[in-house]
């Protein structure tokens, strides 16, 4: 049974799918239908799901909390593709991170921007020792 406290908010995993659904899926596939149909890339999948890899938040170490979450794709297929791109978002402010090579990068660099990695984005910080 929900707390009184958490009774009107959503779940962490509602919130994830909300953030990165509004913040990078919606407007990736509005610059892939953009783009011309005669490009050497990928064709745009079919459907996108949002997931939240994990029940509750990270804290980096900036004490900041993040939930890590992966964007699985279909083609024309009924087969999802898992995980087809991972990275973060942070709870404070909805900024959204992509896992590129080994660094993290804002999520704008899928929508053509030219952004570099940022050091210690998506990282959990070591537990505190006591």
């Amino acid at each position: 049974m929900p707390s009184l406290a958490s009774a009107g908010e959503p779940s962490l995993a509602s919130w994830v799918e909300k953030a990165v659904g509004d913040g990078l899926v919606k407007p990736l596939a509005k610059h892939e239908n953009g783009t011309s149909g005669f490009s050497r890339s990928r064709r745009p999948p079919r459907e996108r799901r949002v997931r939240a890899l994990q029940q509750t938040a990270s804290i980096d170490k900036r004490e900041r909390a993040f939930v890590p979450f992966a964007i699985d794709v279909r083609f024309n297929s009924t087969e999802w593709h898992e995980a087809d791109v991972v990275g973060c978002v942070y709870r404070a402010n909805g900024q959204i991170f992509v896992r590129i090579g080994d660094g993290y990068r804002p999520a704008a660099f899928l929508l053509g921007k030219d952004v570099q990695p940022v050091a210690g984005a998506c990282e959990a910080a070591p537990p505190a020792r006591s």
